[in-house]
């Protein structure tokens, strides 16, 4: 059976994912879409020239809608980073005014293709994106997924691997809620080589604030570097679609649907071939229980002011 992968937006982030799914090889076909024909048939041309000095070969498809009508997946990279420019407030909704409606024309484009795989959304702001997607496309809520809190509890587990200096692959643990201002790190969740991250923070005398802002601002020290991010994201969402795509049934922090809070947030679900197949069950303390809570009123108030007059 082909496997298959669409990724739509060919800018800093979608590139880096393409190149990413290329080298590892994990997809026999690549669907790029972007509505500059002329970069993403340079980045098409270029894709091809690494590939004659990797080890596998993908075959590449360019601005064809119709060719995702067999995808397993599909990737929104759409974004217009050039909106962050002046963002001192790090507020990922301000590039709302422009990717809502990229994505209720990219929606209809895509119902059109007759794509019935997984979408993942990496578009920012992603919940409220993610959300929209869902009710612009008509897929069922478990086969449309945001990237979520994947890329922030990478970012938390590095920060709490520098701190103790090891590897950020022994530490498990998960950012839950908004991937934006509201997120929050669920310390009860976090193990360090098998132990509660609380009790060696507690005896090294380890300030867990200052870790969680660390994991929050990640992404605001990369982009005032080099003004966007985009390979630890990629990475997120490669890792995500190759989850799906080999039906690895995976528990991953990712925004999707919960029932509870009538809304889209990052809460961990055991992902698969079709989507989100499981919620998984968090046992958090109050004080987490009631922060989530907030982030899912913030996510949900945010995207029924942006619907409003759009459906």
């Amino acid at each position: 059976m082909t496997r298959k992968v669409g990724v739509i937006g060919i800018g800093h982030v979608g590139s880096a994912v393409v190149h990413h799914i290329i080298t590892d090889g994990f997809a026999d076909d690549i669907v790029l879409i972007d509505v500059n024909g002329d970069k993403v048939k340079a980045d098409a041309t270029d894709f091809e020239d690494a590939m004659a000095n990797l080890t596998k070969h993908t075959n590449i498809i360019v601005n064809d809608y119709a060719a995702l009508a067999d995808a397993d997946v599909v990737i929104s990279a759409v974004g217009k980073i050039s909106l962050q420019k002046d963002n001192k407030e790090h507020d990922r909704f301000i590039e709302l005014p422009f990717t809502k409606n990229a994505v209720k024309d990219v929606s209809k484009k895509l119902r059109e293709s007759g794509f019935h795989g997984v979408l993942i959304d990496i578009t920012n702001p992603c919940d409220v994106i993610t959300m929209m997607y869902q009710r612009f496309t008509g897929f069922p809520k478990h086969k449309v997924i945001g990237t979520g809190t994947l890329l922030d509890s990478a970012r938390m587990r590095r920060a709490v691997s520098a701190k103790l200096k090891i590897d950020p692959r022994s530490v498990v643990g998960y950012n839950l809620g908004e991937h934006g201002n509201s997120q929050f790190t669920a310390w009860s969740t976090v193990r360090v080589l098998g132990r509660p991250i609380t009790e060696i923070a507690k005896k090294r005398d380890i300030d867990l604030k200052e870790l969680d802002e660390t994991a929050r601002a990640g992404g605001y020290t990369v982009y005032h570097g080099k003004h966007y991010t985009n390979y630890g994201i990629a990475s997120a969402a490669v890792r995500l679609a190759a989850i799906i795509v080999s039906d690895a049934r995976a528990e991953l922090p990712v925004s999707n649907w919960n029932e509870e809070y009538n809304t889209y947030l990052s809460y961990p679900a055991i992902v698969g071939r079709d989507g989100v197949v499981e919620q998984t069950e968090l046992q958090l303390t109050d004080v987490e229980k009631e922060k989530l809570a907030a982030s899912a009123k913030y996510i949900r108030t945010r995207f029924e002011d942006t619907i409003k007059g759009m459906e």
